[in-house]
């Protein structure tokens, strides 16, 4: 087990270093950047002052050197200006569009995305599975047809369509507004019990949102993977042995058949911070994907380059949950490889 850890662990590291020079490489590869365009644009309307911070910027930041060298002192394994300062010693790097250091440009976004995505994960689950095994425990039933229309609805519906129309009607019919994570009084304010109750308020209809097309999906999956491994025959044996079909179906079916489901931890949390980037614009949800969609297109390298490396963390610190929930789950996968 130990042995596992430590190869995943090297692994982790390799594959973080890999990502990182792709990112600032795909980052650098469209021509000038945020201080150089605006640079030219503050020359061009004779403001020198601006145009000498700009230029100190690039010196500070190392933007004039080779682009080696540039992701060399941002990852923090060359000396800048600073000496050794960048990622590897907990600097972030320096947000030029917003002037202010990256790590308070995120600031609580970090966790609040956290915390949504987290909200998604649990939801998808809690509601999926128990309607996933009702539907392969009862097929071509009215509830089965019920669960099938409900999941192609959630599938063609767009997650920011969907933002929109409760917006609408909210306001429309209720007159209240369900944008936001918190109550319009809160914003800004230090943590109190009232603003972590308007949070847990507000993450009802975000998580609904962003939650369907992945709820439908799964259950999809997993009444097709069900079926298949209720129509095996260590499952028929079982029941013939007199195992109860409810104990029968989570000791075993049920088990195998969230394998896939597993695999993907992996991939699930990246996919909600990219793929709720519209539903976080229509909702005004103060999450990390408008500000990496803000970034990309001001070109502002170190927020970007930041945002997309915590998002290569979470993929390959899911991976390695999802290896070992898999061993524990399923005892034909051996972590050594023996027999």
């Amino acid at each position: 087990m130990i042995r596992f850890l430590l190869r995943r662990f090297v692994t982790m590291l390799v594959t973080l270093l890999i990502i990182s020079a792709l990112v600032f490489l795909i980052i650098k590869l469209p021509p000038g950047d945020f201080l150089t365009n605006q640079i030219a644009e503050l020359r061009a309307q004779g403001e020198a002052d601006a145009a000498a911070k700009a230029e100190f910027l690039i010196k500070q930041y190392g933007l004039d050197k080779p682009v080696w060298q540039q992701y060399l002192v941002w990852l923090g394994a060359m000396p800048g200006q600073n000496g050794f300062s960048g990622l590897l010693q907990g600097d972030w790097g320096w947000s030029f569009e917003y002037d202010r250091p990256v790590v308070e440009v995120v600031g609580d976004a970090l966790w609040l995305t956290l915390v949504v995505n987290v909200a998604v994960v649990i939801f998808i689950h809690l509601v999926s599975i128990p309607i996933a095994i009702y539907s392969a425990t009862r097929q071509y039933s009215l509830g089965d047809y019920v669960a099938t229309f409900v999941g192609y609805i959630g599938l063609a519906t767009p997650s920011f369509l969907l933002a929109l129309i409760l917006l609408y009607y909210s306001n429309r019919w209720f007159g209240i507004s369900i944008g936001g994570l918190f109550d319009s009084r809160y914003a800004g304010q230090p943590w109190t019990w009232d603003k972590v109750k308007s949070l847990l308020a507000h993450l009802v209809v975000p998580t609904l949102v962003i939650g369907l097309a992945g709820t439908a999906a799964m259950i999809r999956r997993m009444r097709a993977n069900l079926l298949d491994e209720l129509g095996k025959q260590y499952y028929v044996t079982a029941k013939a042995k007199g195992l109860a079909p409810g104990r029968a179906l989570l000791k075993y079916p049920f088990r195998m058949s969230l394998n896939p489901f597993i695999a993907d931890i992996g991939n699930l949390l990246p996919h909600l911070v990219s793929g709720s980037v519209l539903v976080s614009l229509v909702l005004s949800l103060p999450t990390v994907g408008p500000i990496l969609l803000s970034a990309l297109k001001s070109q502002d390298q170190f927020l970007a380059g930041f945002i997309l490396m915590f998002v290569a963390v979470l993929t390959v610190l899911g991976m390695l949950i999802s290896d070992l929930l898999l061993a524990w789950l399923d005892p034909r996968i051996r972590m050594g490889g023996g027999r």
